[in-house]
């Protein structure tokens, strides 16, 4: 069978060593399905697949085995999968319709997770829907926390979560448990002074360990949600490296516009003549300056006071 590679995985489906055989790629926003569509996962694989299903890293799933000649098929079953999910679709019933923008990972989050900041699934799916479908080569992911279970720092965008503690001095009977905790387990940002707890602002990474450990809530999270937005992580063949922080105590609105302003970014600097149109930001932003991508990227964009941007980022890593 005749088949356009170009168009076979820019439906999301995958070139693979078998001749005539494919592999579908099943999108996952933050990592949370719903348990009813694994039936759907499981019958594509037992009927057009091999009987398998590789859970991918970036929390999707991809079924191996498929024909070139049975790809409508599976695209048809997987509808409703598409559908419940809330995917973005260009054509109704024919799966997915883009494969560029990887699908956008997560860790459990605040639903499950007491170190959690934010419902890092809830996040992921208001990116989705502001970034997909398009084919430009990102990747983003999100943490609950500084623990960084996600590993946001391999990533374009890594969105880690904060939460800014608040202190409530009536409640507190000094005994110590949160300047313990932050001094052993995070950032050391929390001083004992006369039997009354002090926290140095410029050094608070937010985590909320204080939050977690103090016994009568004299710390509690605010109301408002914040963020640490990390730029430029990449792994590869060429020049792997972790990503920067660009903005810490970032709200959620300015992160969206952030992202959807580096995709004008990237169709504007993008270099054509790499092959698929494959470009990492990361390059893009080594070509044309960091202060270039910083213009397009906060354009329109109204951070909180509490806000701090990095005005100069330098990436080191390895070189070759």
């Amino acid at each position: 069978m005749d088949v356009n590679t170009k168009k076979l995985k820019k439906n999301a489906f995958r070139v693979t060593k078998e001749r005539g055989l494919t592999a579908a790629r099943v999108r996952v926003p933050g990592g949370h399905l719903d348990v009813r569509y694994l039936a759907v996962i499981q019958g594509i694989a037992q009927t057009y697949g091999n009987g398998s299903v590789h859970m991918t890293v970036r929390q999707g799933f991809e079924i191996p085995g498929i024909r070139f000649e049975d790809m409508d098929k599976v695209n048809a079953l997987l509808q409703p999968v598409i559908e419940g999910m809330g995917i973005n679709q260009t054509e109704r019933g024919k799966g997915y319709s883009a494969s560029g923008t990887r699908n956008i990972s997560a860790c459990v989050g605040n639903k499950v997770c007491p170190y959690a900041c934010y419902d890092t699934s809830e996040l992921a799916f208001k990116i989705e829907k502001a970034v997909f479908p398009d084919d430009l080569h990102v990747k983003v992911a999100l943490t609950g926390c500084p623990n960084d279970c996600a590993k946001v720092r391999m990533h374009d965008f890594g969105i880690m979560g904060m939460t800014q503690p608040e202190y409530r001095p009536e409640r507190c009977i000094s005994c110590g448990a949160c300047e313990r905790a932050c001094r052993k387990k995070s950032a050391d940002a929390l001083e004992m002074i006369n039997y009354r707890i002090r926290r140095n602002h410029e050094t608070c990474i937010g985590c909320g360990e204080c939050v977690i450990q103090c016994p009568t809530r004299a710390w509690v999270r605010s109301e408002k949600k914040y963020y640490r937005l990390t730029l430029l992580g990449r792994t590869g063949k060429k020049n792997p490296r972790l990503g920067e922080d660009f903005i810490k105590w970032a709200d959620e609105e300015s992160i969206l516009k952030i992202i959807t302003n580096t995709y004008d970014y990237v169709r504007e600097y993008i270099d054509p003549k790499v092959p698929g149109g494959k470009e990492h930001i990361g390059y893009i932003v080594d070509r044309t300056g960091f202060e270039e991508f910083k213009k397009w990227a906060l354009k329109d964009v109204a951070l909180p006071e509490i806000a701090k941007i990095q005005h100069r980022i330098y990436w080191s890593g390895v070189n070759y």
